[in-house]
């Protein structure tokens, strides 16, 4: 093994890749391991952690952090002033706050978390709605690892915090089963169909009938409701489309009728907003795992001298920008932000030779259950940053 960069317990090691990773990923439908001519699953190395980091840094953070946002979700929810503050206004508040009423079953979200081995890990955003990287770490990272271990690369001891796969069956178990289970999602993206492939296949396991289509393919029949390409009525649909995207859809007037028919349900719309981070701290003011986080408006953001500001609604850090000593230091382009920004104190990620490392701890159902790492150059978290898989040693 290779000399590691190490900061606190977390560490980066090399490792010898797999001679037939390529292969191995091809043949279970993971296509966009390269994405763009770029790499993206790095084979040759992983973030190490010790089992007592995990659970105290990791796994009990991310499970106090759910419920925290869950406990918030109530008072956001019946109070009009707070969905206006996040953009979510007119008939859509209706919605949203019915699917929360009704208490509309959710399956699964990441929360991306700055750590460095030192000090608790800062919350940066909850990804709530439509998370990807979910086939990577529950099934492919896991492959590496007894792959890894196979060959000697690994000691036989070593472990890793996921047990994502059999969470989601868990999950997809608790949804009846008595009516076709739809996905949908857009089939142009490769991450997107394969993430969405790999969750039907979870569902299958826990006994659903399924059935894949292209978000464009939603039909409306005459009695108005959501149809496929074969006109059966979609009773069910697992969509890995934004919820902001749907209420702009042509058939966005048949969502106060039925967006039950979704998941995520459409009160995920106010974990997956930016807007709940300033929210969070109002109500949780220093708790120990979340940042400073204020809207754009507020006077009190002005204190901070090393801060990002990132758009309400945006995607893989799409028009995120941060300042070092009030001076922006970079920034990353998009079409987000005209629905306003807020501003969240700077946290320090971990930075090795191969860039900065972003965690993304998965919580399905209301359980922490894995990890996985993402990295880049930039320490602006991107579509095309790179996937590096992690292990738990000692």
């Amino acid at each position: 093994m290779a000399a590691s960069s190490r900061v606190g317990d977390m560490r980066r090691i090399s490792i010898p890749p797999r001679r037939d990773w390529r292969e191995k990923a091809n043949a279970v439908g993971f296509s966009f391991h390269e994405m763009y001519g770029e790499p993206y699953w790095v084979d040759d190395a992983a973030y190490c952690f010790e089992l007592a980091e995990v659970e105290d840094e990791i796994e009990g953070p991310s499970q106090e952090l759910h419920e925290m946002c869950l406990d918030l979700v109530g008072d956001i929810v019946r109070s009009e002033e707070a969905l206006d503050r996040l953009a979510i206004s007119g008939e859509i508040q209706d919605i949203v706050r019915r699917s929360w009423e009704r208490h509309d079953r959710h399956l699964y979200g990441r929360f991306d978390l700055a750590y460095d081995g030192n000090g608790p890990a800062k919350l940066l955003e909850y990804n709530a709605d439509t998370p990807t990287s979910v086939f990577e770490t529950a099934y492919f990272q896991f492959n590496w690892l007894t792959d890894q271990m196979a060959a000697g690369n690994l000691a036989p001891d070593t472990d890793q915090f996921n047990s994502v796969q059999e969470s989601l069956v868990e999950a997809f178990g608790q949804f009846s089963r008595d009516r076709i289970f739809h996905f949908a999602a857009i089939s142009d993206s490769p991450e997107d169909q394969g993430t969405t492939v790999y969750l039907m296949d979870c569902a299958v396991q826990a006994g659903h009938r399924v059935q894949f289509l292209d978000m464009r393919e939603i039909g409306i029949d005459a009695r108005g409701q959501y149809t496929d390409l074969q006109n059966r009525v979609i009773e069910r649909c697992f969509k890995l489309y934004p919820w902001e995207f749907m209420f702009q859809e042509t058939y966005a007037a048949q969502l106060r009728e039925q967006s039950t028919v979704f998941v995520e349900p459409a009160w995920k719309a106010v974990l997956s907003n930016k807007g709940l981070l300033p929210l969070l701290w109002q109500r949780y003011p220093g708790h120990p795992n979340l940042l400073p986080s204020f809207f754009a408006d507020d006077p009190a953001a002005a204190d901070l001298s090393d801060y990002v500001i990132k758009p309400l609604l945006s995607r893989e850090g799409e028009n995120v920008r941060l300042f070092r000593a009030g001076q922006e230091v970079v920034s990353a382009p998009g079409d987000y932000g005209a629905e306003g920004f807020v501003i969240q104190a700077h946290a320090p990620l971990f930075k090795s030779d191969a860039g900065y490392a972003v965690l993304g701890s998965w919580i399905v159902g209301d359980k922490a259950c894995g990890l996985g790492v993402r990295e880049d150059r930039s320490p602006i978290t991107a579509n095309l940053s790179r996937y590096v898989p992690h292990v738990i040693v000692g």
